[in-house]
């Protein structure tokens, strides 16, 4: 499997957990979401707040490739979070939206990838203000690890709350083959 291929899988597989993690927190009333049950950002709301600001932070990052992305010219409207635990949407409905939205930039980005651009070198900032020069192709992959890191705590947290998101195993996606 190339890393092409690879990388449409895992945008598939964000659309669809984030659907799932999102069609189940719907079910919880606000104050149910906004609960601090001791995660790393406290509450499910914060948490899925941060896995979209880093979702942000890097889609920025990236549109700055050398070869441009047609998919990622949003991105450059977008501003900047402020902090890696800012709470862009308060307002569990506006975080849904805005999750929706970028998980089909996600898509688009994944399909415009090209091996010349995932063997070429990003040069970002991190939010620290520290210089990075690292292969992009290894920097995606990140950036899918990251989601699916925080995705895995919500899953917890969402069942701490008393509800079941179900199976959540990238298996589930990959197809099926003829045998050899």
């Amino acid at each position: 499997m190339s890393q092409l291929s690879h990388f449409k899988l895992l945008a598939k597989y964000n659309l669809w957990m984030n659907k799932k993690i999102y069609e189940t927190a719907d079910t919880l009333p606000e104050p149910v979401l906004e609960k601090d049950r001791g995660a790393f950002f406290g509450s499910i709301i914060a948490t899925l707040n941060h896995i979209l600001v880093g979702d942000t932070i890097w889609l920025k990052r990236f549109s700055n490739h050398s070869t441009p992305l047609p998919s990622l010219e949003y991105m450059k409207c977008i501003e900047y979070p402020k902090a890696l635990n800012q709470v862009i949407h308060p307002h569990f409905n506006d975080l849904m939206q805005a999750r929706y939205k970028m998980d089909r930039l996600i898509e688009e980005f994944a399909s415009e990838l090209t091996h010349d651009m995932l063997n070429a070198t990003l040069a970002y900032q991190s939010t620290t203000g520290a210089h990075f020069n690292k292969n992009f192709g290894h920097l995606v992959q990140h950036f899918f690890n990251h989601q699916t890191h925080h995705r895995g705590q919500v899953s917890a947290l969402l069942y701490q709350a008393g509800v079941n998101i179900g199976d959540t195993d990238l298996l589930l996606l990959i197809p099926e083959q003829s045998p050899i």
